[in-house]
Parts: structure tokens; C-alpha cells; sequence
């Protein structure tokens, strides 16, 4: 709890920090309630982590009261929290929202008091682009970005007689290797997200590992790519591990979350899904590290073959009045970002989460430039206490492979699109993977038109 002040001094207060949009200085004048996201279902530890970095904020801050208010991005609860106006003062979303969101003006314009920060222009320019609005204003933060992985079960690799330190390479190795999973284990040897836009989203990472694209964009024209042979390669594939293999397990309705606990839970051999999910897993799905490991995804011999990459942007409610922005850019800054680019920012974060026994050094792809992201290493490498060598099939190749950004027009739309069709094949034994393709593809061109 914070002191009272008195009604005169508070009016006084108010008016100064109304002047201020430009300079979080000046703005924090006067006391602010600020409610800031935190994962649901974090564990003690994380909490306690959580709990710590909010009292550390509130010292350097003391007229800043932060409220943590339980919130994870999911499609179809965003859009009603966003409706409703039920969402936190700062609040995450992932880059393929970012700019519907700024055009939209659906969130709050930081741009000025972003820019006053010391590394305001020191963002990966593929980074910012996705919180910037069109006239290169950044209105969203870019706080974490990622390249897909595929994540596997060391135990279960073991028990089926397979080397965890050698991973599947190739998608004709995925499958061998799911199947052996599943004949020796009983459990799925691949599962596949479907729901909730994560079939979409990881659908279209496999077209981009088999060389395809999900749009073209040529000038303001977006077309639709989804019936493409490279697309109806992928869903063979899987369709060929459901009904011929019978390596997919018996769940076809999985979201992120869901996936998550049944792979933390030792119920899936492997499965596609952002390459820093390791902390998720562990705070929120009481993943086991010695069960983890954790490899690029295998790319198609074809020149245009990459693996996806996104990231996470940080928002402001487009209800915030200045005092409100100014003490969300200064959590922003001091809970996401000087972590990323602050030695003595970075020790004390690594300290105080690894003291809670949290994850500390899981891969992530650099929100500045690769040389920073190395350097911070060093500085946290005394309390790293994450898996590595683990992780180091993923780690030793994912800045060799070509990252490729997520669709730019109608993301999430297109993506809901995809969730059938990937339901579809893993539910019906007949599925006919080119009439499915063809319809979802004049319905993304519909979308991609219509918006």
C-alpha cells in the first residue's frame, strides 16, 4: 500500500504529470495504480520471482503501484478482454497483432516516451517493425522473439531406443523416430497444435520448413498461398503419421496450453511450437529438465526453406491516460527490457529469479542485436541453471537457419482458417487434402480482400 496524500497536493500532482507524455521523469510525480500482466498458473517459485521484481520496481518508483492482474494471450479471449475493456495497463499480444492493433488505434501511443529511452533506436529493425505503426512510430514494445523448434522427450527418446543427443534432422527422421515412440512407449511420438489458431500457426511453420508461404504481398495486395503443393506435402505427412503410422496419440484438439501439459507430463514424444518455451513448460507445466531436450526444426532441401520466427510485443490499454503510459514504459523498461541490454539490470534479474529456483538462460532469438544478446550471457552466466547442453542442438544451429516473419496481413484470421483443415485430416480417414485446401484458400483470399 501506498501513503495518501492529500486531494489539493494530488490535484497538483495530476497536472504535472499531464504535460509529461514525452519524459518518464517528470511523469512520475504523483501516485499511479498500474496493472501489469502476469502469467496464470505460475508456481511458487515463479510467483515469488514475480513478487520480488514488483517490489524492486516500487522502490526505485515509490509513487508506482503495480497490480498484477492474471492474463495469457489467446485468440479468442483477447478479442473479448479487448471488447470488454477488462484488459491490464500493460499487457502482452504477439507481433502478428502488433499492427492491426496501432492502426486500429487499440492500443495507447507510446511512441514519445519509448523513444526517451537510452536504446529507444537500438532495436533489431525486423524486430521493431512489427510494433511500429506506418509512420515508424513504435507504439508496441517488442520485448522477446523466438524461431520455431522442435521440442522432444529425452525420457521417452531412451525408452524407445533412441539417442537424445542425436535428434531427428529431417522430417522423414521425425516420422521414423514418432513411430518408434509410439510402438515402444504407447505414448504419441509427434502431437500437433490445432485449436485455437495454433493449428494455423503451426501448420504454416511446416509450410515454410517444406519451402511454401501462406501469402504474397505485392504492394498493397495480399494473395493467399495455402493451396500450394508444398502445403498439401505437410498435411501427407501428417496424415500419413496418423492413419498410417498411428505415432499421433488420440488428442487432435490441442491448444498451446493443453499441448504444454501433456508434453511436460511425459505424454508426447515431440512437437512443433516457439523455440523459448522452455520457461512456460517449467513455471506453469512443472516440466521435469532431464525429460527436456530441444532441437531446430528440420528444413526441406529447397532454396526457400526457413523456419518461422515471431515474438512477443508489450501494449498499453488505449485507456491510459500520461500518468498511466509513463509508469507502464517504466515497467516496460524495467521488467522486460533492461534485462536484455543492462549488465546490472540483467545480474539482478538473473539473481533474484534464479534464487526462486526459476529458469534462467533459456534460448530466445536477440530483441537488439546478436553481439548484445552474447555479451548478456556472460554477464548472467553464474546463475544460469537451465539444461544447455540439452539445449544445445537447438542452440548451435538456430542462428544458421533463415528466419522468416509470420504472415503480415489477416494473421490470426488465416490461421483460424488453417485450424480445420489440420482437424480435419487428423480426424477423417478420407479427408481429401486438396478439396480442403482449395476452399481454405478462397476463404484466406476473402479475408485477405476484405481487410
Amino acid at each position: 500500500m501506498k501513503k495518501l496524500i492529500t486531494p489539493l497536493i494530488l490535484v497538483g500532482l495530476l497536472a504535472a504529470t499531464a504535460c509529461s507524455e514525452n519524459n518518464p521523469e517528470q511523469a512520475d510525480t504523483g501516485p499511479t495504480t498500474l496493472k501489469v500482466a502476469r502469467d496464470p498458473g505460475l508456481d511458487k517459485g515463479a510467483l515469488a520471482a514475480f513478487d520480488e521484481r514488483v517490489a524492486q520496481f516500487e522502490k526505485a518508483n515509490p509513487t508506482i503501484d503495480v497490480q498484477p492482474q492474471e492474463y495469457n494471450w489467446t485468440a479468442t479471449t483477447f478479442t473479448a478482454q479487448l471488447a470488454g475493456g477488462t484488459l491490464p495497463d500493460v499487457y502482452t499480444v504477439p507481433f502478428t497483432d502488433g499492427r492491426g492493433l496501432i492502426e486500429r488505434k487499440q492500443v495507447a501511443d507510446i511512441s514519445g516516451l519509448v523513444s526517451s529511452l537510452p536504446y529507444g533506436a537500438k532495436f533489431s529493425p525486423n524486430v521493431a517493425k512489427s510494433g511500429q505503426g506506418e509512420d515508424g512510430k513504435m507504439w508496441a514494445v517488442p520485448i522477446a522473439a523466438y524461431g520455431q523448434a522442435l521440442h522432444y522427450n529425452r525420457t521417452l527418446f531412451k525408452q524407445a531406443g533412441l539417442d537424445p543427443d542425436k535428434p531427428p534432422a529431417t522430417w522423414d527422421e521425425v516420422r521414423s523416430a514418432a513411430q518408434q515412440i509410439a510402438e515402444k512407449t504407447g505414448k504419441a511420438g509427434y502431437a500437433q497444435l490445432t485449436s485455437d489458431n495454433t493449428g494455423g500457426w503451426i501448420l504454416t511453420t511446416l509450410d515454410y520448413a517444406f519451402g511454401g508461404r501462406a501469402e504474397k504481398i505485392d504492394g498493397d495486395k495480399a494473395s493467399a498461398e495455402i493451396d500450394t503443393p508444398q502445403m498439401a506435402e505437410v498435411l501427407q505427412l501428417l496424415k500419413d503419421m496418423r492413419w498410417t503410422d498411428n505415432s499421433m496419440g488420440a488428442n487432435f484438439l490441442y491448444d498451446w496450453g493443453s499441448i504444454n501439459q501433456a508434453f511436460a507430463a511425459g505424454q508426447i514424444g515431440m512437437y512443433v511450437s516457439g523455440g523459448g518455451n522452455y520457461g512456460s513448460l517449467f513455471t506453469q507445466n512443472a516440466l521435469k529438465p532431464a525429460d527436456y531436450g530441444v532441437t531446430v526444426v528440420p528444413l526441406k532441401d529447397s532454396p526457400d526453406a526457413g523456419v518461422l520466427g515471431g515474438g512477443t510485443l508489450a501494449t498499453v490499454s488505449a485507456k491510459a491516460n500520461e500518468a498511466t503510459k509513463a509508469a507502464a514504459v517504466k515497467w516496460i523498461d524495467f521488467y522486460y527490457l533492461k534485462k536484455l541490454i543492462d549488465k546490472d539490470s540483467a545480474v539482478l534479474d538473473a539473481k533474484t529469479t534464479a534464487a526462486s529456483k526459476q529458469p534462467v538462460g533459456a534460448p530466445q532469438l536477440p530483441v537488439f542485436d546478436k553481439a548484445t544478446y552474447d555479451e548478456s550471457l556472460t554477464w548472467v552466466k553464474d546463475y544460469v541453471n537451465v539444461p544447455l547442453a540439452q539445449m544445445a542442438p537447438y542452440t548451435d544451429k538456430m542462428f544458421d537457419q533463415p528466419l522468416v516473419t509470420e504472415p503480415s496481413r489477416s494473421t490470426q484470421e488465416v490461421y483460424k482458417v488453417l485450424d480445420p483443415v489440420v482437424q480435419t485430416v487428423l480426424t477423417k480417414k478420407d479427408a481429401d487434402i486438396a478439396d480442403l485446401l482449395k476452399k481454405a484458400d478462397a476463404e484466406a483470399q476473402a479475408l485477405l480482400d476484405r481487410n
